[in-house]
């Protein structure tokens, strides 16, 4: 029995040495989770989750319109820096807008609302810096490569009619991803396995701290010291003796006459 009563307080003990002993009786079984758990998981990110790619082109914020890269990098200035990468929030806010999105839908002859690509697009500065990578996600590689890379043609005209002074010129354009981004099956079979391990010591911790079979006349004497120990029952099963009819009583099938012969 795993959980103890305290008579004085009422509160109930737990075992950990017999939590742990249990865990290990049932040890097949946590295994069999585990396979079944990490199994399921596979099964379903293989077969059961279309897979995505991720395609990404990076712009450089600048914030003078006259001057392009290899100027502005012999003359820049800190304030220039700061300018360019405040406006790096500015301009991701811009290609979010319905008016660039269908700009980019028309130029790529996607088939999408402008509320399926917005879902589709993630943009953020690379490392705090002026740079700005644009992400597109799609179940095919090609199509994301192509909206990534429209997205890099597209936004710059655009920052140019509504940013007076600035402008964005392309780092890097994307190329067709040759992984896919997700799912990871490998992520999904250890999060299956781990979650059949979880499961299956829970189950097992409850079902013995719920158990209330007395085992051990040791725990009775323990737990109960005010209550006397009348009498044990032996374990008939390990008691017995090979050859002797001390034990579980069975019943003898041979034949009078083959009793009668020996």
């Amino acid at each position: 029995m795993e959980q103890n009563l305290n008579q004085e307080t009422g509160e109930i003990e737990i075992d950990l040495l017999e939590l742990l002993k249990a865990l290990w009786r049932h040890a097949w079984i946590i295994i069999l989770a585990i396979v079944v758990g990490g199994g399921g998981a596979f099964s379903a990110a293989y077969f059961g989750i279309t897979p995505t790619y991720e395609a990404s082109a990076m712009l450089y914020v600048n914030n003078s319109m006259s001057s392009s890269i290899s100027s502005t990098i012999s003359s820049i200035s800190s304030g220039d820096l700061t300018a360019s990468k405040s406006l790096v929030d500015t301009y991701i806010v811009i290609l979010g807008t319905r008016n660039v999105l269908e700009d980019v839908i028309e130029v790529s002859g996607v088939d999408y609302t402008y509320e399926e690509l917005s879902k589709m697009i993630e943009a953020e500065a690379v490392n705090s810096t002026e740079i700005f990578e644009v992400t597109v996600t799609s179940t095919d590689p090609e199509e994301a490569t192509l909206l990534a890379n429209t997205i890099a043609t597209v936004l710059p005209d655009k920052i140019d009619d509504i940013v007076n002074g600035s402008s964005a010129k392309i780092v890097d354009w994307a190329v067709i991803p040759a992984e896919k981004a997700a799912p990871s099956i490998t992520r999904y079979t250890a999060v299956g396995m781990l979650v059949g391990l979880v499961l299956s010591c829970a189950v097992i911790c409850v079902m013995s701290i719920m158990d209330d079979t007395i085992r051990t006349e040791d725990y009775l004497s323990t737990q109960y010291k005010t209550i006397p120990v009348l009498a044990v029952i032996p374990d008939l099963a390990s008691t017995g003796r090979r050859g002797s009819r001390y034990g579980y009583y069975y019943r003898d099938s041979r034949t009078p006459a083959a009793k009668g012969g020996k």
